[in-house]
């Protein structure tokens, strides 16, 4: 018999073999059509709002702003992690338990993805929230400050720190033996696959806590941080005109932020809760469907340019009817 510690981590992870079991929704009835239904229609509406969103800063030149090119980040984000998780969890809702499989290789790929995915969320509102903080407290210098070299730098800084934080959680992680083939849950996360391994997973316990505390504290330091400061002008300034403005600008970004913090902190809380099986994977799935569904109706609903623009094709487009 091969010894383990003699091969690499990879044919450590698939040592058991190739093919993992997915536990999925265990839904009787029609609750399981009920659940399809809801989750293929707000995912629907991820993909359609913030496809639409993406669509428009794209093609109007006047939204070619630092605000506007951080902020689509964030909605193509949205996009990438839903469809990540939504189509496998819909296609497993129309099979029974026993046919619910996935390959070894495409459920680290889509763990690795959905992490990085999460984190980059949050660093990339951090990226929006400095942005908000030169437009409040230096607005004459703002386009000198928030110049082309800066959003690039700002991007690779977001991405970058999202990246680095799933590698550090997926390295150790890579290295556990596997003695196991069932995943629990809807879909392939860092927990579930640690989980099946017979090893001591203490050692991902803690990294996977790290980088929480790690991604959650910067962001609160940073959003605390560009908030307070932005409060402080506003104060001292007593400027109708720059309260509104920082009103306007700032309330959408901090809803969506809210609303990201919030959800997460739902769920992690109800992982607390003795029995709810079901209804956790439930929340699980709203977690990252409703925030995505939300924010391009908030940012849209709160933008004069974007409304402007879709009021201007929606004009054209009658004009030549």
């Amino acid at each position: 018999m091969q010894n383990l510690s003699s091969v690499g981590p990879w044919q450590q992870l698939s040592s058991v073999g190739p093919w993992l079991q997915v536990e999925g929704f265990l839904l009787s009835g029609g609750w399981s059509l009920v659940a399809l239904v809801c989750f293929l229609l707000l995912y629907i509406m991820v993909l359609v709002a913030n496809g639409s969103i993406a669509l428009v800063i794209a093609l109007d030149r006047a939204l070619h702003t630092p605000m506007y090119l951080l902020y689509v980040q964030l909605t193509l984000n949205d996009i990438m992690l839903n469809t990540v998780i939504v189509p496998q969890v819909l296609m497993d809702l129309l099979r029974p338990p026993t046919h619910r499989v996935m390959h070894l290789s495409a459920c680290i790929l889509q763990a690795f993805l959905m992490h990085f995915s999460g984190m980059a969320s949050y660093s990339i509102l951090m990226t929006m929230a400095f942005d908000r903080y030169v437009a409040i407290c230096n607005p004459l210098r703002y386009n000198t400050i928030m110049s082309g070299r800066m959003i690039v730098t700002l991007t690779v800084l977001a991405w970058g720190w999202a990246l680095l934080l799933a590698s550090i959680l997926f390295g150790s992680t890579l290295q556990l033996s596997r003695c196991r083939s069932v995943i629990s849950g809807m879909y392939c996360s860092n927990a579930s696959l640690f989980k099946l391994s017979c090893e001591n997973i203490f050692l991902q316990n803690i990294l996977g806590l790290f980088v929480t505390v790690v991604l959650f504290g910067s962001s609160i330091c940073v959003m605390l941080f560009t908030y307070l400061r932005i409060t402080v002008v506003c104060v001292r300034n007593q400027s109708s005109k720059l309260n509104k403005k920082a009103l306007q600008t700032c309330s959408t970004h901090l809803l969506v932020y809210l609303l990201l913090m919030l959800s997460t902190v739902v769920v992690v809380g109800l992982q607390r809760v003795q029995g709810l099986v079901e209804e956790r994977k439930v929340f699980a799935m709203l977690k990252d469907l409703v925030p995505g569904a939300l924010n391009p109706i908030i940012y849209g609903l709160q933008s004069k340019e974007v409304r402007r623009y879709l009021l201007s094709c929606r004009g054209s487009r009658t004009h030549t009817q």
